[in-house]
């Protein structure tokens, strides 16, 4: 209702946002998922409506007619879009009433989050979730438009298919009419959309649901939605440019008031891990990582001396203007690394301020055991780019958790001295992943995406070779604001190859014609080159919503246990159905 409804008689229905009692005149703010309106009850215009209407509570389902009119101008409400106008009522409907809910309707509420998915059907009546749900209908329906635009067939996968251990684990429906046997929930529609782009569909995309039965966290449910697209006959860079142009797009349109870095910059890997310690760096601020390794082996400090003898490194990174820190203040500092899984930490205080002033003698603070020079102290300094009142951060150990560790301390101190502008969107791809990561704990190869994924080209000589771990693929990530948002690559499409990466990663010819035989099949009839990328549509629409969790921008999310507080699942189920399926619950 605005001010082209006035005089006007309408009818509304809504639920009861607030009532209020003014000695003589009743005020109900009328909500539904357009917004708020404030309805006016008066004995003198209606007795019977406002008898109704002293008995109204909070969340009633109720109907009003009445006249539009013009608010006075003493109560006006700029803040809402219908706060110049209200609508006196002279008939009033309860169409049904509410019990007191368990907490209130609004967008501040303080209830805990597992009282809040147990009355998950209130808590979307909020108007934030209600925002989150109209946005992420937005962003499909954006992404629907922009992809049939451009020649792309929205089809549908089944979402009962074969088992076929990827990565992580499958979610199995056991069979009825084939005893013993089990369908698996697809983690990804990966195989299938190779299979379309062999159909010839040559673009194809889905809303597709996927299943992972993983550990859960802010970030990840067992049950998501992602976009998949898939395009043949393509390069790297089509499927970039292509899924560029498709951010780009919506965000203008659906998030206008983001700022958004344009263009986004394509970063190797090894560039990306040695500058930021992570595949999916928050690139809204620096705090660049340094390997100080050569100098470390300089120190006696025994720490850094045993881990090079074990061929680990030393890295560390700038915070600016924290050299003012004291020793309680880098004990907790240090208490917080441990936190993040670290070993230890190292560091420099440099007092003062300025270069290079901030560099005499007597201006360096070094951690208990390292003792050293302040000439080393400020070669270090120069290294790593800090200057008088900054602190050095160092840590030392294996590569791979030294820049896990080094990474979170990032992301700390990021936060922690505000460097990241919440409105910024910093798009970016990671390009040229490692085709292949070693895993300790199995001794074995695994894929860095998935064995699908084609080496880069002039690389596949190597997979003959010891030296598996410097392969590059044609894998590429979209990352945004410290998140992953897609992962795709260029795709394997010849038999051949495809076998031999399936060899690498320990498949015997029996598993693999078991596991994979229909797709290698497939690759003999003619299978064109093919590429594509899977964005998840649940972090997209949380990072555009603001939101802290997936999980406030889903309809009926799991908890980070996996359970379902609104329905209690997963519950067992009676004897009946087990038998049917030929199925027995043991201890």
């Amino acid at each position: 209702m605005t001010l082209s409804d006035i005089d006007s008689r309408q009818t509304l229905a809504g639920w009861v946002d607030s009532r209020r009692d003014h000695g003589g005149v009743i005020f109900v703010d009328l909500r539904d998922r357009s917004g708020i309106i404030q309805v006016v009850f008066s004995p003198e215009l209606s007795p019977e409506a406002y008898g109704t209407a002293e008995q109204l509570r909070s969340e009633w389902v109720i109907e009003v007619k009445g006249q539009v009119r013009r608010r006075p101008p003493e109560s006006e409400n700029p803040g809402l879009p219908t706060g110049f106008v209200e609508v006196f009522a002279d008939e009033v409907k309860v169409l049904n009433s509410s019990l007191t809910p368990p907490f209130y309707i609004e967008d501040d509420v303080r209830a805990d989050e597992a009282l809040r998915l147990r009355y998950r059907y209130l808590d979307l009546r909020r108007p934030q979730m209600q925002r989150n749900l109209i946005l992420r209908h937005q962003v499909v329906k954006y992404i629907r438009d922009f992809l049939d635009a451009r020649g792309f067939l929205e089809i549908e996968t089944p979402i009962l298919i074969k088992s076929t251990p990827e990565g992580a684990r499958d979610y199995l429906v056991p069979s009825r009419m084939q005893k013993g046997s089990f369908y698996a929930l697809p983690q990804s529609p990966q195989q299938l959309k190779q299979l379309l782009m062999v159909s010839g569909v040559e673009r194809y995309f889905q809303i597709a649901r996927c299943f992972r039965d993983e550990d859960l966290r802010a970030d990840r449910q067992p049950e998501f939605t992602q976009l998949d697209l898939e395009m043949s006959f393509v390069e790297q860079e089509d499927v970039l440019q292509l899924t560029e142009e498709l951010y780009t797009g919506m965000v203008e349109k659906l998030a206008p008031d983001k700022k958004l870095i344009q263009p986004f910059p394509r970063l190797p890997y090894d560039e990306v891990i040695a500058k930021y310690g992570s595949d999916k760096p928050d690139l809204r601020f620096g705090l660049e990582m340094t390997e100080v390794t050569d100098l470390a082996g300089e120190t006696e400090f025994r720490v850094f001396l045993s881990t090079i003898e074990n061929g680990g490194i030393v890295k560390g990174f700038v915070a600016p203007g924290q050299g003012h820190y004291t020793g309680s203040d880098m004990r907790r500092l240090e208490e917080t690394a441990k936190e993040f899984g670290a070993a230890g930490m190292s560091h420099v205080r440099i007092q003062g301020e300025g270069q290079p002033q901030g560099l005499e003698e007597d201006n360096f603070l070094l951690s208990p055991g390292l003792r050293m020079p302040v000439e080393w102290s400020r070669r270090l300094a120069e290294k790593m780019g800090a200057s008088g009142g900054d602190l050095i951060v160092l840590m030392a150990g294996p590569p791979n958790r030294v820049n896990l560790w080094l990474s979170a301390m990032r992301e700390y101190f990021g936060d922690r001295l505000g460097l990241a502008d919440e409105n910024t969107l910093s798009f970016a791809f990671v390009t040229g992943f490692p085709l292949f990561e070693w895993d300790e704990n199995n001794k074995r190869w695994d894929s860095s995406h998935h064995p699908f994924t084609s080496p880069a080209d002039g690389k596949e000589v190597l997979l003959d070779g010891e030296n598996l771990a410097g392969i590059e693929s044609k894998a590429y990530d979209l990352v945004c604001n410290g998140s992953e948002l897609a992962s795709g690559s260029i795709r394997i499409h010849r038999r051949e190859l495809q076998e031999k990466i399936f060899g690498v990663l320990g498949y015997s010819k029996e598993q693999v014609e078991e596991r994979f035989g229909h797709i290698l099949e497939a690759f003999e009839y003619g299978a064109p080159p093919h590429g594509g990328i899977a964005p998840g549509i649940d972090r997209l629409v949380t990072i555009l919503a603001g939101a802290d969790s997936i999980r406030d921008v889903i309809a009926f999310p799991k908890t980070q246990s996996g359970t379902d507080l609104l329905f209690g699942s997963p519950s067992p189920v009676d004897a009946a159905q087990l038998r049917d399926l030929s199925l027995r619950v043991t201890e």
